[in-house]
């Protein structure tokens, strides 16, 4: 019989912002795009988006606050909106819930269209811009090609650098390039590794195991890294079975992700056969191995500006910080899972302050002139991209860059054009609940001359413009039920919207995890506000005007859209907590508006 030759299909969309890859960084930055008016579309190339936080690796989302060591310095944005709501929907921690809640986000955002199971393989340029993307989906057998105005690369590997012919680096830079300490005397093009991590679980009656015949074998504790201490809870796998720094952490990974399955039933068959406390792992059993390795480095783009180790070490106080970073400069060895035989620590955990900031000028490309990018991609230095590359950091950079390009589309600019608009897009990142460090949130007059009031104690920190505590400062209210906040005005006036960023319980850890610790949530932030009423003030009279009885975020928006003397909240119920904080409480007016200004649009799950 004859074979039949199908074509694959073609389909060609229009957008004004095409982000490549779905990992967190891109997730937030498509989110941010498309909720600043910009037609969005995410093409990602796996099933579930997430990229290394997701089901398929599993990997925590570390960030300034170090796993809540630093306590009030965790990313919030769009990042915390995710998490509230996984500690909402998700209290068992599963991770199959926590792929749906991130498709949801992305799925039902309007102006957002997904391309799933779709891997960027061909770019089309016009002189020094990019025209075109396309990718394959393989689920369809369809070619998608995709038109946009602006590119953001999150795909981790930028993959847009070989396709477009924008800038980039690979490996290690010689120490006297940046004058950066930490950096080996010569360049080298090694990098850090991949891991594959596994999950266990405990049973009532002891569980064997026989590992494959190839799986490798580990005797003695002394041959694992970090001798006998090193895999004492082995609930999650460890970050030390890594491998890839040297050799091509793109084109041998299939290669390489065959060796840490190898390794990682080595390891398992030591704990389960071979360590002599084996008798403590009796009732446990691997329930999942990852498959598809998580990286750590490989390709960076080239932006205006390189971050540096020194500019990390200085705090890297920019005038066009959009962004933040604190995790250490955690350097891992190139040699990876195999450092142990060289008599090498797996990785160097140089120190780094946090916060630390991200300047714009990291985050487009050098020569590629409507091309962006955020994530473990962006324009760093491998010393400082050792810090940039966790993924709660790449969340901060995603929304920065996600919402400058959404800027970029509203007034018809390059990426380097918006540098000239930079206060501007710094201060949308801050009203949506974005922390750029050392920098205020400009808030509307109607705010800061209203007359502001409470049932008790201070107010003025709700509009001092640092929605965080900062050191020991609170910059908050402190409340309980029963309370009131109030504005009131010297004559009527149209409030477009009020704005209230709550209490997330930032001194906590919000942490996604297959294994919970004691100080992981595990539920909605008791001290969250649940209930709350705002009441507007007309002939002077306060009356109910919106009443939420079921809140979990820490950013709220309440659209009001009419003239009113005063605005008031009254705070009912938390989530169980006697008292409560309140970060911010802010009115706006839009002054663009004709006297009788529609209510403004949702930005966030926590518009009432």
């Amino acid at each position: 019989m004859k074979g039949v030759s199908l074509p694959l299909q073609e389909e060609t969309r229009e957008a004004d912002v095409l982000v490549v890859g779905g990992g967190m960084a891109g997730l937030c930055a498509a989110i941010a795009a498309a909720r600043h008016g910009a037609r969005t579309i995410l093409m990602h190339d796996r099933p579930v988006l997430g990229g290394n936080a997701s089901s398929e690796c599993r990997v925590h989302i570390c960030g300034a606050d170090r796993h809540n060591s630093i306590p009030h310095m965790r990313e919030t944005g769009i990042l915390e909106e995710l998490r509230l709501e996984n500690l909402r929907r998700n209290p068992s921690k599963s991770y199959s819930l926590w792929d749906l809640i991130l498709y949801e986000k992305a799925k039902f955002q309007p102006n957002l269209a997904l391309l799933l199971n779709t891997s960027c393989f061909r770019a089309a340029m016009d002189g020094a811009s990019l025209a075109s993307v396309t990718g394959l989906q393989t689920t369809t057998q369809t070619l998608q090609t995709v038109r946009a105005k602006i590119y953001i690369d999150c795909s981790g590997d930028a993959i847009l650098a070989p396709l477009s012919g924008a800038a980039f680096r690979m490996g290690r830079e010689a120490r006297d390039e940046f004058g950066e300490s930490i950096a080996p005397e010569k360049a080298d093009s090694k990098t850090m590794g991949m891991t594959c991590l596994f999950q266990s679980r405990e049973y009532d009656r002891p569980q064997t195991f026989e590992p494959p015949a190839w799986a490798r074998k580990f005797d003695r504790c002394e041959d694992l890294p970090y001798g006998k201490n090193g895999h004492a809870w082995w609930r999650m796998g460890y970050w030390w079975i890594e491998l890839g720094g040297e050799h091509d952490s793109i084109h041998d990974t299939e290669r390489l992700r065959d060796e840490l399955l190898k390794i990682t039933l080595g390891v398992w068959d030591h704990i389960k056969n071979r360590c002599p406390h084996r008798e403590q792992a009796a009732n446990w059993a691997l329930e999942w191995l990852q498959f598809l390795p998580a990286k750590r480095e490989s390709r960076r783009f080239v932006g205006d500006h390189i971050l540096t180790q020194n500019d990390i070490e200085s705090e890297g106080r920019f005038q066009d910080t959009v962004a933040y970073g604190g995790w250490s400069m955690d350097d891992h060895h190139p040699a990876g899972f195999e450092a142990v035989r060289l008599g090498a620590p797996a990785t160097i955990f140089h120190r780094a302050p946090s916060p630390y900031g991200i300047p714009y000028r990291c985050l487009y490309s050098r020569n590629v002139a409507n091309l962006m990018f955020a994530g473990r991609n962006a324009s760093c230095t491998h010393a400082a991209m050792s810090s940039t590359r966790v993924m709660g950091t790449a969340c901060s950079m995603g929304q920065a860059v996600g919402t400058a390009a959404a800027l970029c589309i509203e007034a018809g600019l390059a990426p380097r054009q918006l540098c000239s608009r930079i206060s501007r897009l710094q201060q949308i990142l801050l009203q949506d609940d974005a922390y750029i460090p050392w920098l205020k949130q400009d808030l509307d007059p109607l705010t800061t001359n209203a007359k502001l009031s409470a049932s008790q104690g201070d107010p003025e920190p709700v509009r001092d413009g640092i929605n965080r505590q900062v050191g020991n400062d609170p910059h908050s209210w402190s409340c309980s039920p029963g309370d009131w906040i109030a504005y009131t005005f010297d004559r009527p006036s149209i409030v477009t919207e009020a704005t209230l960023i709550l209490d997330s319980a930032m001194d906590r850890n919000l942490q996604m995890s297959f294994h919970q610790k004691d100080d992981q949530l595990a539920g909605i932030p008791e001290t969250m506000q649940k209930s709350f009423r705002v009441d507007i003030l007309r002939s002077g009279r306060w009356t109910p005007f919106r009443h939420v009885t079921d809140n979990y975020m820490r950013l709220v928006r309440v659209a009001v859209g009419e003239a009113v003397e005063g605005v008031r909240v009254v705070f009912e119920k938390t989530w169980r907590a006697p008292r409560s904080r309140v970060y911010a409480f802010c009115v706006r007016q839009d002054r663009s508006a004709d006297a009788q200004p529609k209510a403004a649009a949702a930005d966030t799950a926590g518009r009432c």
